[in-house]
């Protein structure tokens, strides 16, 4: 009897969810309180039918896409953050220098009024009358006007200084405002990211075997091909580039081909889409700014008809991709969280601009 009781209370072994069932497992999760709270007082509304794989396919490459707009984002903050972090750091040595100065310049003004305090408080009329050597006298006396001289020059010294470590002190306020704000945008567009990433994986886990390698073939002929495509192109000679630096920056890119791409990353075993420019044209000796939406305005802008190899080419209205272009219709670039950096077609994208760095 008791082990009848002991196996009518076992709870079944639940088997892993796939295919359509998962699906409907996920579309619950995603929709979160849209579904649980819409009980009213006929009953709870029906669940929300399961989305099909091209619906999962669509929504996955739209949070791949957020995912990146974000990943921009968030290199930007993370720019003005250390931009801010170096302003605070260099006002607060300028403090410290300026502290110095003030401590030197009080010593200073300390040591003059105690030797003035120890040289007496007669009226110089009278040292005068009373002296036995008037020429010494005054020539002592020049020496005190000096010295006067010097404490009003010390004192306008210690005001000025205050003046100018008080003004120090609030630019120092100001940037330090200005770091906890980038730190904060730093936050939540790595919560922003890390979100949509795993939205996405839990997608294309509702997916079949099938499904999921349908999906990722075509994704890998959207971005350029597989593996396989990038280890064949990565033994191939750089395209020829009108100028030594655009070459050396497409070597560069050749030899990144084949490195996973890792949101925020500039190298050199991982990128980014504009991580990856940045660290090929930083190889040719030219600085880019971090961002997508910064490095589109760091050269000159050329229409798509005047496109050559080195030029930056941009994609999507938001300019949030961007890749180096290597000729013949080519660029290299770092697609999106599972494609390593390969060659693919400019035309894969919607296409939003191009820049000659050099």
């Amino acid at each position: 009897m008791a082990a009848h009781r002991r196996s009518a209370h076992r709870k079944p072994k639940q088997r892993p969810l796939t295919g359509s069932a998962a699906r409907t497992a996920a579309t619950l999760a995603l929709a979160g309180a849209a579904t649980s709270g819409s009980v009213t007082g006929a009953g709870a509304a029906p669940a929300e039918p399961a989305p099909t794989a091209t619906q999962v396919r669509a929504k996955v490459d739209r949070l791949y896409h957020d995912a990146e707009v974000a990943t921009e984002k968030y290199s930007g903050a993370k720019e003005a953050a250390a931009t801010a972090t170096r302003a605070v750091d260099a006002l607060a040595d300028e403090a410290a220098r300026r502290t110095a100065r003030l401590n030197t310049a009080r010593h200073a003004l300390g040591s003059l009024a105690t030797a003035q305090y120890r040289s007496g408080t007669l009226d110089p009329t009278v040292q005068l009358a009373l002296s036995s050597d008037p020429d010494a006298y005054l020539q002592r006396a020049s020496y005190l006007d000096r010295a006067g001289d010097r404490q009003n020059g010390l004192l306008r010294g210690i005001r000025r200084q205050v003046s100018q470590i008080t003004r120090v002190k609030a630019r120092a306020d100001q940037e330090t405002e200005r770091l906890a704000a980038r730190r904060a945008e730093l936050r939540d567009h790595r919560t922003a990211i890390r979100t949509k990433l795993a939205d996405a994986r839990m997608l294309l886990d509702t997916l079949t075997a099938d499904e999921r390698a349908a999906y990722e073939s075509a994704a890998d002929a959207r971005h350029g091909g597989g593996p396989s495509h990038a280890d064949r192109s990565a033994g191939r000679a750089p395209a020829v580039a009108p100028g030594s630096r655009a070459a050396q920056a497409i070597a560069f890119a050749h030899g990144a081909i084949g490195k996973p791409y890792v949101w925020g990353a500039t190298g050199p075993d991982a990128f980014d889409c504009s991580g990856l420019t940045q660290a090929a044209w930083k190889a040719a000796g030219v600085s880019l700014p971090r961002t997508t939406y910064t490095q589109i305005n760091a050269g000159t802008r050329i229409p798509r008809s005047r496109l050559a190899p080195g030029d930056l080419v941009f994609f999507y209205s938001g300019i949030s991709h961007v890749g180096l272009y290597i000729g013949g219709g080519r660029m290299i670039h770092a697609p999106r969280p599972g494609a390593p950096v390969r060659i693919a077609p400019v035309d894969e994208m919607p296409f939003a601009g191009a820049t000659r760095v050099a």
